[in-house]
């Protein structure tokens, strides 16, 4: 299972990025955050373009397979999602890794049962520029 942002076990922040223009104040290589809407199209377009790693967060078993399809190395989901979603990823062989927010420890074990491929706690996420 995939740590991001736990206490004990380093890792590289995720950078939020709400326009393009964000992503030249990200660190070179860094990891980068969108949530997905038909608003972030063009930011979306232009990291799989580029060939950037990112996590995009979904609201829907639709937007997943959209984030699949974009290229997104993360898709971060809710809970409620979470198990649906790694069925999906896993029946459509999908490269990218399925996610879920996690704000303590205690969240970690019920991901594991679930065999989710990580989590990622709100701390790893940063809002570029800041």
């Amino acid at each position: 299972m995939l740590l991001f942002g736990h206490r004990f076990i380093p890792s590289k922040p995720f950078y939020h990025i709400e326009e393009i223009d964000d992503i030249s104040v990200t660190p070179p290589n860094a990891a980068l955050f969108v949530h997905f809407s038909e608003a972030n199209l063009d930011i979306i377009i232009h990291l799989q373009a580029h060939e950037l790693t990112y996590a995009m967060e979904v609201t829907n078993l639709s937007e997943l397979l959209y984030a699949h399809h974009f290229g997104a190395k993360y898709i971060v989901v809710s809970d409620v999602l979470a198990k649906s979603a790694q069925n999906i990823a896993e029946n459509y062989l999908f490269d990218a890794k399925v996610l879920c927010r996690v704000k303590s420890d205690a969240e970690i074990e019920e991901k594991i049962v679930e065999g989710i491929d990580g989590v990622i706690y709100t701390d790893a996420i940063i809002k570029a520029g800041s």
